[in-house]
């Protein structure tokens, strides 16, 4: 007993050191993020660290993944042009540094009212220098807008267009036994075809083909516009042969097509940094360096009374509550409905960047902006990368519904999947049995695999909430459901033909849409917008606190072009084995579109990459 009381003893001890540590280790993280002070904004160049993604809307900070140093930076579209935008008329902005290095992209649609804003610094006669060891596709869309392009000399521009492969899982759900029960309407939806075939539809890939054929030309027509000098087009027919000519020199093929101005080191484009901005001291670097955290704290500011508010539809849409840069139906219809509530509200503009999800989350978002307008209050569309399937639905709540050429919409389809374990089991020498007092007892049944009367309830389900979506779409664009059909079956398109097509209004980014809802509630000249915001957790809160201006050493550099070029197919290869976890774990019907090209790598929480970890663990 003595020997079990020591060990006792013992345990007691470690917990209440374990938990004095962590009081310490809280309070003093509370103290430093009370008595720290930003540092004063001074003169210089503004630095825009673009490692990383850019997104409509930042996931909240994963503490686990900020001190494991595996979270993948984020940086939110709406700072950034506000950033930028703020520094043409600033007299201590003497330049703007795009450092491209680690830019995993950002969508053409967000990129290009961000070059929208560059074009206008450089119209107030302040240069713009962008750098980069690789260019990738959405890293020299960003690029082709700076006065100055940067190449590393071992690097590369690496252009290859829209297009790609996507993961199917038929054969690997049958090595595990599983069968995918699949329901659907719609010719093009071919959101479930990774889970019934190992390759593409015929009408999948012709409208993919398509898709990516625009998408290619609205990149196109940006890149000619930024920086009409860049031979872009026979780079992109023959890159080999052009690398070739110059010799199989990377850099100075780019440099001969002009798709870049320097080649040079990194301390050459830091000292060219400093000839325009002022010499720094040991403490900043190579050159005055202003921030942009600390700039957008300084500058960009959101006006709580202003009557023209913007609620961000962001990431998958699903039910419930959700935290930022994940699109909770009943969190963002909450935010709508406590604005509705202040009486200060004229008007509402609803971002949306989403490829859908849930069929009642999506629905609940629409219901709270219909309460807007049941109060006179007129709503707005802006569409980002993407507003497809369930990001669809939400904006046909909208008076107006404003999108980019580049835009993703569409997908007006509905699916549904039921895994079942029949094959499974079998394959584990383990059998289900039991009885049934109705045709539905224990449906649906994904032992042995649901009924035949359960899986006619569940098509009956998706075709009724497809009628529903058709309807939803005819009143809102003054159509007929048969009209709609037409031109929905889960079809994805490019904003440029969804406005031909009368699914877009007008073409326009978020200051087009502001100045809508502004006329539309005959607000005159007034654009003040009020940000509808869930409020971010405590420990988001903290972290961001404490971790001060991340961004004021810089980038460290890529390691090789090529090397760069990797990680972002990696981070897609992770991206989609998520998105197939999350359909098959998610609601039974869903409206969102799989088959919309992602605009950035997707987030890959711990949990996901864990699941398959012991999926693998499974078949080794």
């Amino acid at each position: 007993m003595r020997f079990v009381r020591g060990v006792w003893h013992l345990l007691v001890g470690i917990k209440d050191a374990l938990v004095l540590i962590f009081m310490l280790l809280f309070f003093g993280l509370l103290y430093a993020a009370l008595s720290s002070r930003p540092a004063p904004v001074g003169d210089g160049v503004l630095t825009l660290d673009m490692a990383g993604t850019l997104v409509e809307q930042p996931a909240e900070v994963d503490p686990l993944a900020t001190l494991g140093g595996s979270g993948m930076r984020e940086h939110s579209l709406r700072q950034l042009r506000a950033a930028v935008l703020a520094a043409k008329d600033d007299g201590r902005v003497k330049a703007v540094a795009l450092d491209l290095d680690g830019f995993m992209g950002g969508g053409q649609a967000a990129l290009h009212d961000l070059g929208t804003a560059l074009d206008e610094v450089r119209r107030a006669k302040k240069p713009v220098i962008a750098y980069a060891t690789a260019y990738t596709d959405d890293g020299y869309q960003l690029a082709a807008h700076a006065s100055e392009v940067w190449l590393n000399p071992l690097g590369t521009v690496a252009l290859a267009g829209p297009g790609g492969n996507n993961l199917y899982f038929k054969g690997l759900l049958d090595k595990l036994g599983v069968t995918a029960n699949v329901y659907r309407v719609g010719t093009y939806k071919s959101a479930v075809e990774p889970y019934t075939r190992s390759d593409m539809s015929p009408e999948a890939r012709q409208n993919a083909q398509e898709l990516s054929g625009n998408l290619l030309e609205t990149w196109r027509d940006d890149i000619r516009a930024a920086r009409p000098k860049a031979a872009v087009d026979p780079y992109l027919r023959d890159t080999a042969g052009v690398v070739q000519a110059s010799g199989g020199d990377f850099a100075q093929a780019a440099l001969r097509a002009g798709l870049v101005d320097r080649i040079g080191e990194r301390h050459q484009f830091e000292r060219r940094l400093a000839a325009l901005g002022g010499e720094g001291d040991r403490a900043r670097g190579a050159y005055q360096r202003i921030p942009l955290a600390a700039y957008v704290r300084d500058k960009v500011r959101d006006n709580r009374s202003a009557p023209i508010g913007v609620v961000t539809v962001a990431g998958t849409i699903v039910d419930g509550k959700a935290p930022l840069g994940t699109a909770g139906g009943e969190s963002i219809a909450a935010t709508i409905d406590k604005a509705l509530r202040g009486g200060k509200l004229k008007a509402l503009v609803v971002r949306i960047d989403s490829p859908g999800g849930s069929v009642t989350g999506s629905e609940r978002i629409r219901a709270a902006l219909m309460q807007a307008r049941a109060r006179n209050i007129p709503v707005v569309a802006s569409m980002g990368n993407v507003a497809a399937s369930g990001g669809y639905w939400v904006a046909t709540a909208a008076d107006r519904i404003i999108a980019e050429p580049s835009t993703i919409t569409g997908s007006i389809g509905v699916f549904g999947i039921l895994p079942s374990f029949q094959g499974t089991l079998q394959k584990l020498g383990v059998g289900a049995d039991g009885v049934k007092t109705t045709p539905l007892s224990g449906e649906p049944d994904l032992l042995n695999g649901p009924s035949p009367e359960a899986s006619r309830l569940v098509q009956m389900g998706i075709e009724s909430t497809y009628r529903r979506f058709l309807g939803l779409v005819a009143q809102a664009r003054g159509k007929t459901p048969a009209q709609v059909n037409q031109i929905a079956q889960g079809r994805v398109w490019a904003g440029g033909t969804a406005r031909q097509i009368g699914l877009v209004d007008s073409f326009g980014g978020m200051d087009e849409a502001i100045a809508e809802a502004a006329r539309l509630a005959k607000l005159g000249d007034e654009r003040r917008v009020t940000y509808l915001e869930r409020p971010t957790s405590w420990r988001s809160q903290l972290l961001g606190f404490v971790g001060g201006d991340d961004d004021d050493e810089g980038s460290s550099g890529g390691s090789d072009a090529f090397a760069s070029l990797a990680a972002r197919g990696q981070r897609e290869l992770l991206g989609g084995l998520a998105d197939a976890r999350s359909v098959l774990m998610g609601p039974t019907i869903q409206v969102r579109c799989l088959s919309c090209p992602a605009p950035v790598p997707a987030r890959v929480s711990a949990a996901e990459l864990g699941w398959w970890e012991r999926l693998a663990a499974l078949l080794g």
